[in-house]
């Protein structure tokens, strides 16, 4: 694997780095003649690498159909050996088939399969896109279709790599060949050689053997039946092939991926000059290299056609629009196959017995008698209450539909002149907007947290006691919110923390926190399930509100804000995001989500494990331990299924555990930054217990603390604290 050139730098356009050297003819001549190499006969070996079908790229079975076509009516090559390269093929019956065919043939092959433990192992490039243009960020959805795109396959260069290999075959293929022969083409699989375009090749190379790499233009062709004609000479102005001389030193980079400029990047070392100089350097691209010390040492020579892809629409136009078609289309096909990868071959489990909880009695750890001496009071308390709708509220929402769910935002205040828009006022909360408080029954916020905290009591409480009226209870919650007609909440929060006079009243991206606690509601839900006190038709409709509460998620106005934010309201929206589809057996979902979220560690915490964005706040010490309340959630759901969020580190250092050090060296003493509330400093201990259960202790930092039992079971709902967060 060729290391990154040292001096290689961000850049706009590789033509910035200045002219190529230009080469010293009468020197490389020279240097030919007095070489070993000179005497050796120019035999040539041409390998074709065939990989894997990638639609909507290419059409299904075109390797298969192409490499028939080649061996069926390509002519023999004067001077030339033809092998073939067979590389990582995914599916056992397509590789079969191909190998199959060069075995009847009698061909020669070099096969390089398909490790499906490599690929498990190969993680996210997370470092390699800007924490602004990823996913999470705030430019992603700004940018245009074709460059999100490509901020994906940034994102997966490690598993594009594991599987397409494309530089690795390449390089295979060099030494494989450079004993064989004075000549070696490692060539894409599609390419094909005519009679005259083989006698143009050889004829240019051995006229010119001082040059150590031949440049090959490639001719795009719609109809391989057009190659049969022996007058048929198309325009050669494709991205060219690159044939080597035996002892040429310079590789292809391994790490540079398949579908962002592989080969062009070893064009950009060589000096060899083309349209490519001028292709854009984007943020999330690899840096353009330094020129080699062979540079300038190439020539180009004859051409080679591409047979066709399949795809005839898109064959058309050799200019950029037909270029960023086509590299959309390959971007698509590998991340398709790496999504289906991922489901065929990666570790990620499910959520059947609980992600928070363990969601039968059997499997849960023995629950210590204080506790389970709070759960049934707790419990008891909840049977008295309910059942809970949105249309119980005494105020409608700006739309005027009681099932829509309305709540005002929190910190913005009538201007004291009504012409004006609302104040926001940090910290300072509207009358009705705390929970449980006098006023807050005009609106839904205050029932949908009684919702949520109570039919998971009740059925923690069922799943300890095995008394039934706990879990008909907490289903006659559920069928009331989500499943009854009349009173179901419509799946969306339209309506959340709206200002009013503010965006036609709509509500804002903050909204969506409101509904956060979905992460441990749904273990309830786990619980109740299999009881019997919701029916099949009700666990199907309260499905049905999920996915389309999901679909809201992932595609409403206020959701794509959310999911930029850089504070906690981004950490809390992946944690209700990844809870939902994680019930739903969404898992690519969630898989995007976790992946997503390790761009969010890199852009909310600093190396030493501050969270910026938080201390920007009047209620510091608050919003510092919210959002790290989030990410204990978040990676406790990552671990149910078999992603460690605390394992990745930033390219700055950032992590999750430098995070939690940061709070634990700050919970003795005076906080230093502002707080203008009161602050209830046992906050800090679930988050330590978090820690501790991933590396069995406390941070070095941490002042001694009680047993996490001996500590109270229920905090405030705005803390973010899963009620009994001790029980398992």
């Amino acid at each position: 694997m060729r290391e990154a050139a040292p001096t290689a730098v961000r850049i706009d356009r590789a033509s910035s780095r200045g002219a190529p050297p230009i080469p010293d003819e009468a020197s490389l001549k020279k240097a030919y003649a007095e070489s070993s190499i000179a005497k050796t006969p120019d035999r040539f070996v041409l390998y074709r690498i065939i990989g894997n079908d990638l639609p909507p790229r290419h059409s299904v079975g075109q390797s298969l159909r192409n490499l028939a076509f080649i061996l069926d009516e390509e002519p023999e090559l004067k001077d030339c050996e033809k092998r073939f390269v067979v590389n990582r093929i995914v599916d056992p019956a397509m590789e079969r088939e191909i190998l199959d065919l060069l075995e009847r043939r009698n061909v020669a092959y070099l096969h390089l399969p398909f490790e499906p433990e490599r690929y498990r192992t190969a993680g996210w490039d997370i470092a390699g896109v800007p924490v602004r243009f990823a996913p999470s960020g705030r430019f992603f959805e700004k940018l245009k279709p074709a460059e999100r795109e490509r901020v994906l396959m940034r994102l997966h260069r490690f598993k594009n790599n594991a599987v397409m290999n494309n530089n690795g075959a390449r390089n295979a293929a060099l030494e494989d060949g450079r004993p064989r022969a004075k000549w070696v083409l490692p060539f894409d699989g599609n390419c094909f050689f005519t009679q005259k375009a083989w006698q143009a090749l050889r004829s240019d190379v051995v006229a010119n053997p001082h040059f150590a790499y031949h440049v090959v233009p490639m001719a795009r062709v719609g109809d391989n039946a057009d190659l049969l004609s022996p007058d048929f000479e198309p325009s050669a102005d494709e991205e060219p092939q690159i044939l080597f001389r035996c002892d040429a030193r310079e590789r292809f980079d391994t790490q540079h991926p398949y579908g962002r400029r592989p080969k062009v990047e070893l064009f950009w070392r060589l000096g060899v000059s083309g349209a490519w100089d001028q292709w854009p350097i984007e943020p999330w691209d690899m840096p353009a290299p330094a020129y080699a010390p062979e540079a300038g040492a190439t020539t180009r020579s004859g051409w080679v056609a591409r047979l066709f892809s399949g795809r005839g629409e898109l064959e058309q136009g050799s200019g950029q629009e037909g270029l960023v078609g086509r590299g959309v289309a390959r971007s698509q096909g590998v991340i398709g196959l790496l999504e289906r990868l991922d489901a065929a071959h990666g570790t990620m489990g499910g959520a059947e017995g609980g992600v928070f909880i363990r969601t039968e009695r059997a499997a849960a750890p023995p629950m210590p008698a204080p506790l389970r001496e709070r759960l049934i009071e707790a419990a008891d308390a909840a049977l008295t209450r309910g059942p809970h709708t949105v249309v119980d509220k005494t105020t409608l929402p700006p739309s005027g539909d009681p099932k829509d769910y309305w709540h005002p935002a929190p910190y913005y205040w009538p201007h004291p002149l009504r012409v004006f828009p609302h104040v926001h006022r940090d910290g300072k909360r509207v009358p009705g907007t705390r929970l449980y408080e006098p006023l807050s029954e005009r609106y839904d916020r205050t029932r949908l947290q009684r919702l949520f905290d109570d039919t998971f009591v009740l059925a923690l409480a069922y799943r300890e006691t095995g008394e039934e009226r706990y879990a008909v209870h907490a289903g006659t919650l559920v069928r009331r919110w989500f499943v009854e007609p009349a009173t179901a909440m419509n799946p969306h929060l339209d309506y959340a923390q709206v200002r009013p006079g503010h965006d036609r009243n709509r509500g804002s991206s903050s909204g969506i926190i409101e509904t956060k606690d979905f992460y441990f509601f749904l273990d309830a839900m786990r619980i109740l399930g299999p009881t019997g006190v919701l029916s099949a038709t009700d666990l199907a409709t309260f499905e049905t509100w999920l996915e389309r509460f999901l679909h809201w998620l992932g595609s409403s106005r206020q959701a794509i804000g959310e999911r930029s934010a850089k504070n906690n309201h981004g950490t809390y929206y992946d944690l209700q995001t990844a809870s939902i589809a994680l019930y739903l057996g969404d898992r690519q979902r969630v898989r995007t989500v976790l992946r997503d979220s390790l761009s969010r560690i890199c852009a909310q915490f600093t190396a030493e494990g501050a969270q910026p964005e938080e201390l920007n706040r009047t209620t510091t010490a608050h919003y510092c331990a919210f959002n790290l309340q989030g990410w204990i959630h978040l990676s406790e759901l990552a671990a149910t299924v078999g992603e460690d969020l605390w394992a990745f580190e930033g390219p700055e250092g950032q992590s999750l555990a430098t995070a939690v050090e940061w709070l634990a060296g700050h919970m003795k003493g005076h906080w230093p930054y502002e707080q203008i509330d009161a602050f209830d400093t046992d906050r800090f201990l679930p988050i330590m217990e978090g820690y501790r259960r991933r590396f069995g202790q406390d941070p070095a930092n941490c002042p001694a603390h009680p047993d996490p039992v001996r500590l109270k079971p229920l905090f405030d709902a705005h803390d973010g604290i899963r009620p009994f967060w001790q029980v398992r």
